[in-house]
């Protein structure tokens, strides 16, 4: 039976994403139970709306919706477990699920892994802290923290990394720093693989820390190009980031703070501006549960085995990927920080949304980020010009066909991007460019 590495699929993944996204790919990280590929555990279709209902708008989002994931089917030559979109117009919200006859649908409020839309959280919350002047997110990452005679990364040798002096908090923000993605590429000494992956592999409980990462940064001289010269996309860029909202905080805190604190107090918790209560981003190995009601990620692979993704531990993705809620919250988030309506100044969403700061701009779905990790694929979307917001989301990896599972995965992440655009179009916007 043909087998892939977990790096080379990594490189599928990566070369896909960078064909049919605009700033997308993660690294997927993979753990679970093999076994052979048995019936799908999602089923039927279903529409939850706001009040008065729209009968209408529902039955067309939704039939829009099926023929995405039929045709999807019909491509990959087997049932695909379920397909979701949650939109909302200045008239109406629409919730969709498409999913094989009866079989029982996703819901909004279920909670799945949503990978790299972590990092847009993480954007947010460094420029929440750049407009309560904590931070500079135009400075460099050795200047001093405002106020304080302490820099934002540490000045020790265990920090010291290729072109350190030279990184602002906004090319990191902008994937331009040129810092090596220990998370995605493969590391001299590690048989071929990424870091985390040979790490992970080896102790799946393993505790990881941004500075085991960077660490890795120093021992092989490891950079992409020197900062602000081209772009490259780069998860541990962005753990960085992590690690300066954790140190900041603890500072102007006066006691020990991490990432999780942050985004908790600030972003998403019970004192935020606008409570995600869904949200969470686990930073300890043991803090693996992934809450009910949820929707596992699903991974195909030759020879019909498959790899099913819930609880999990995602120490290694800190500030990059680390993220799980429900598409709901997802949504509340998007909408209200895009119209700023939330935790950011409206003078501040729109120097995110030019800058690239945390995502990317795509025609007819708006201002976006996308993730994709351990079987899940999902991105969110906010289009001023229209007032339309979007949240899809497919729980599948499909890497049984073409060179190294290429061909497949990329009619996934395809689909979700079709479903996201069809419903659009369902309800008189303009879609698929």
């Amino acid at each position: 039976m043909k087998t892939f590495s977990f790096t080379q699929q990594n490189r599928v993944i990566a070369q896909s994403l960078r064909s049919t996204l605009v700033n997308s790919s993660q690294l997927l990280r993979r753990a679970g139970l093999i076994g052979s590929l048995t019936p799908f555990l999602f089923g039927c279709s279903s529409v939850i709306h706001d009040h008065p209902p729209l009968l209408g708008s529902q039955l067309t989002v939704q039939q829009a919706v099926d023929k995405i994931r039929l045709g999807l089917e019909d491509s990959l030559r087997h049932p695909v477990p379920s397909l979701n979109v949650l939109i909302q117009t200045p008239n109406t919200r629409v919730f969709a699920s498409s999913v094989p006859g009866g079989q029982s649908p996703v819901r909004e409020t279920d909670h799945f892994r949503f990978a790299s839309i972590t990092k847009h959280f993480t954007a947010t919350a460094m420029l929440n802290m750049h407009e309560d002047g904590w931070v500079n997110y135009k400075a460099k990452i050795t200047d001093l923290i405002p106020g304080t005679q302490t820099p934002y990364v540490p000045n020790t040798s265990d920090w010291d990394f290729p072109y350190k002096n030279q990184i602002t908090i906004e090319q990191l923000l902008q994937h331009r720093a040129g810092v090596f993605d220990v998370d995605n590429d493969s590391v001299p000494g590690y048989n071929r693989q990424s870091y985390t992956e040979y790490t992970q592999l080896a102790d799946p409980t393993h505790q990881f820390t941004t500075e085991e990462m960077v660490r890795q940064l120093i021992v092989h001289k490891l950079s992409y190009f020197a900062p602000g010269t081209a772009y490259h996309y780069s998860n541990t860029g962005y753990s960085i980031l992590g690690k300066i909202i954790a140190r900041v905080y603890s500072i102007k805190s006066g006691s020990e703070k991490t990432y999780q604190d942050y985004m908790r107090d600030y972003i998403v918790g019970a004192t935020a501006t606008v409570p995600l209560l869904s949200i969470h981003f686990p930073g300890r190995a043991d803090d693996t549960v992934l809450p009910i009601p949820r929707v596992e990620g699903l991974e195909l692979l030759p020879g019909n085995v498959q790899k099913r993704y819930g609880d999990y531990n995602m120490s290694a993705q800190v500030g990059e990927g680390n993220g799980y809620g429900t598409m709901a919250d997802l949504h509340t988030y998007i909408r209200s920080l895009m119209k700023g309506q939330n935790v950011l100044m409206p003078e501040t969403v729109k120097r995110m949304q030019l800058d690239d700061l945390g995502g990317s701009f795509r025609a007819n779905l708006g201002y976006e980020k996308n993730g994709a990790r351990i079987g899940n694929i999902a991105v969110i979307a906010y289009d001023p010009l229209t007032d339309v917001s979007v949240v899809a989301y497919l729980p599948l990896w499909d890497l049984t066909e073409g060179k190294d599972g290429e061909i497949s995965f990329g009619k996934c992440i395809n689909a979700l991007y079709d479903a996201a655009y069809a419903a659009r179009s369902a309800l008189g916007y303009p879609g698929k460019p």
